[in-house]
């Protein structure tokens, strides 16, 4: 099996790179704008530069590789930015996705694309994949356009669902709400944590496994990809402190109005994973056990 991977320097393309390395009869093609960030780390996959705004690149990538699957993790993710720069948020998170779907429908490959709990509202979470999408900001919107693209593709598609991804990447450039809290509780630092918002925190290891059966089992339609937990920022930083013995009255609940943000955020969604456990086989970690992951990567560094 040939699997190209879009946004290869993202969190969740170097752990699809990491997972792809242990498949014996999969054969990886990583793009991503700019020189590779995993140099020297793996070996085992062909890399190549591609800016998926580029219909003519993103068709000429699909003729000189032509894999049977393409998993598309890039996107731009930044919420209020996607608010404040609609046009670039557009090119990626959806023209793109056009070109991608396009191309895989001329080549006969599936295309896997990554979703987001941010196409709802937040009202009724838990969400499964059936449920009615309303988002409230650019990006949700961004995002829900993308899946109707999806949807609507010719050819075999997959859409993996996901929410609030955590994970450590392997040059240490993206942080995440474990590090943060972490990194400021050691260095005596308070810090003000909303417990107004609900998420199923999702480790990217369990993302990038749930792409892969997605991939391996040639499944098709709607999975939500996500962690097992419905937790609040607050319970996890709680969670965190307690895990590192770090000091937990150094945090200060909170709620999202005390911030001032450009793009609206829902207030609980979450996303129920019976469809990817039975189908599947999609086990996720609790928010522990990612914990305990994060803990020995980390020490692991040099």
């Amino acid at each position: 099996m040939r699997i190209l991977i879009t946004g290869a320097n993202g969190l969740l393309g170097q752990k699809l790179i990491a997972l792809l390395q242990m498949q014996a009869d999969v054969h990886t093609i990583a793009t991503a704008r700019g020189p590779l960030r995993l140099a020297g780390t793996f070996d085992r996959f062909d890399y190549a530069e591609l800016d998926i705004t580029i219909q003519n690149d993103v068709e000429a990538a699909m003729a000189k590789w032509r894999p049977d699957v393409v998993v598309n993790t890039a996107a731009m993710t930044q919420v209020d930015q996607c608010e404040t720069d609609k046009e670039a948020c557009r090119a990626l998170n959806v023209d793109a996705v056009q070109y991608l779907a396009d191309a895989c429908a001329a080549h006969n490959a599936q295309l896997i694309h990554l979703g987001t709990d941010f196409i709802f509202d937040g009202l009724a979470g838990p969400y499964s994949e059936t449920d009615e999408p309303n988002p409230l900001s650019f990006y949700g919107q961004s995002k829900l356009d993308a899946d109707k693209i999806v949807m609507h593709n010719k050819g075999k598609w997959a859409i993996a669902r996901t929410i609030l991804v955590y994970g450590l990447a392997a040059d240490m450039s993206r942080s995440n709400i474990i590090l943060w809290v972490k990194s400021s509780l050691e260095a005596g630092k308070k810090i003000q944590v909303v417990n107004d918002q609900y998420r199923t925190p999702t480790l990217a290891e369990d993302l990038a496994m749930g792409c892969w059966l997605i991939a391996k089992h040639g499944a098709q339609g709607i999975y939500n990809i996500g962690g097992p937990e419905l937790l609040t920022p607050y319970q996890m930083a709680m969670q965190t402190a307690e895990y590192f013995g770090l000091d937990a009255s150094l945090i200060e609940m909170t709620d999202g109005s005390k911030f001032s943000q450009p793009a609206k955020r829902p207030a609980r969604t979450g996303l129920v994973i019976e469809k990817a456990r039975k189908e599947l086989g999609y086990a996720p970690k609790t928010f522990k056990e990612g914990m305990a992951l994060l803990a020995e990567q980390m020490m692991a560094k040099p």
